[in-house]
């Protein structure tokens, strides 16, 4: 499972609203760590700026995702983005696909070519 945490560069309190945001994702998400990346939206727009790469990069570090700075505009790093977040989430799931099975203390197995037990009753 993967989220792309979108705000907007021209907005500073959209950074912030993204730890929110964050906490939802985790409470929310069906496993137990999505994989999620930060991306900083309007990075077409320098002029109207407001959030500093310093500051981007600085949530991402404390949120524990990458970052990626985009224009949906220009259509700039809006594939790179997307294919970071599938990269990361196809690595989980090649690794759940291939990873053997671990059996061990209170974990019942069943053999499937296993004779089944003849009735000892005489009926």
């Amino acid at each position: 499972m993967g989220f792309l945490l979108l705000f907007d560069l021209t907005n500073e309190q959209s950074l912030y609203n993204c730890r929110e945001w964050m906490q939802l994702l985790r409470e929310h998400a069906y496993c137990e760590r999505p994989d999620v990346i930060l991306v900083g939206n309007k990075s077409d727009l320098t002029s109207e700026r407001q959030v500093p790469l310093s500051t981007a990069t600085a949530m991402a570090r404390e949120l524990d995702v990458p970052y990626i700075e985009t224009s949906a505009a220009t259509g700039s790093n809006v594939s790179t983005a997307v294919d970071r977040l599938l990269d990361a989430v196809m690595k989980k799931v090649e690794a759940s696909v291939t990873r053997p099975r671990v059996f061990g203390p209170g974990v019942d197995t069943v053999s499937l070519n296993k004779e089944p037990e003849k009735s000892k009753c005489a009926c």
